[in-house]
């Protein structure tokens, strides 16, 4: 099995946020799900996606954390397509079928990797929104917008702050959070600030339930925040947004989306590869 260590959301290694691509050849079986969990864990990523082409621009995608499978991982399935397209696997502009646990999605592959999400769902939970602003440490919120549940894939807090000052500031306590986010059926919390820069949101992503406790950069959060954003009218369809993320982790990271008139989101980025390997042994 071959081991690709990829950074996602930057074109310069070291950035954005860094997620393990195993390649499982046609010919293999997937992996057990111990073994896929042991080498996500022996990686550390936040996210490791297990990759295998079913057939002409058809591939089967399956994501772990160091603690536990997800549904689905955006920054890992832009790695995962960068990678195929910088190796020589995909060409520029080819359009992919992934099947994974959150659906069939649809990818764009190339040096600039483009994936259709999840039909966003607004979860209809209730947030206790003290208790939230406690444990996230914020000092001042942003109450001209709600917190909301939105899921793209997975289904995350959207928490809207003042100014990116604010956002910068938080210090979330972990073990409260991770609580939190068990209890709402939550991956974490995505929050998030209006600057003066051009991007169209700062964000910061925190999801400790799943040993993460916080992200450089997060493909289905801010595909959520898109769609947040386009209900509340900030956004309009066709629009390309550009989230900013990482800057407070030295792995700044540029998230693109765009909604369409049907409602359909799209998030992409850039990758590069940092590192390649061979799993020697099979447990």
């Amino acid at each position: 099995m071959k081991l690709f260590i990829v950074d996602a959301f930057t074109a310069t290694p070291f950035g954005g946020n860094t997620a393990g691509v195993a390649l499982i050849e046609e010919t293999q079986s997937f992996p057990s799900d111990n073994l896929m969990q042991q080498i996500a864990a022996e990686l550390r990523y936040s996210e490791t996606a297990f990759v295998q082409q079913l057939g002409a621009a058809e591939f089967k995608v399956r994501y772990f954390t160091p603690c536990g499978e997800v549904d689905l991982c955006g920054h890992a399935t832009i790695a995962t397509f960068g990678m195929m397209y910088r190796m020589g696997f995909l060409a520029q502009g080819e359009q992919c079928l992934i099947h994974t646990l959150a659906g069939d999605l649809n990818v764009i592959a190339g040096k600039r990797v483009m994936m259709m999400m999840a039909k966003p769902q607004v979860i209809p939970a209730t947030v206790d929104v003290e208790r939230l602003h406690s444990i996230m440490g914020a000092t001042s919120v942003n109450t001209s917008f709600p917190v909301e549940i939105v899921s793209t894939g997975l289904p995350d807090i959207i928490m809207p702050l003042d100014n990116v000052e604010q956002l910068y500031s938080l210090a979330p306590n972990m073990d409260a959070l991770a609580q939190l986010s068990k209890e709402l059926g939550v991956t974490g919390v995505h929050a998030f600030a209006f600057g003066e820069d051009g991007y169209t949101a700062h964000v910061r992503n925190f999801g400790p339930l799943y040993g993460v406790p916080e992200e450089s950069a997060t493909g289905t959060a801010n595909a959520a925040l898109t769609h947040y954003l386009h209900q509340h009218g900030i956004i309009a369809s066709g629009d390309s947004n550009r989230f900013l993320q990482g800057e407070t982790m030295a792995r700044p990271s540029v998230v693109e989306s765009t909604i369409d008139s049907n409602g359909t989101i799209w998030v992409g980025g850039e990758c590069a590869i940092v590192a390649t390997g061979t799993l020697l042994t099979n447990p």
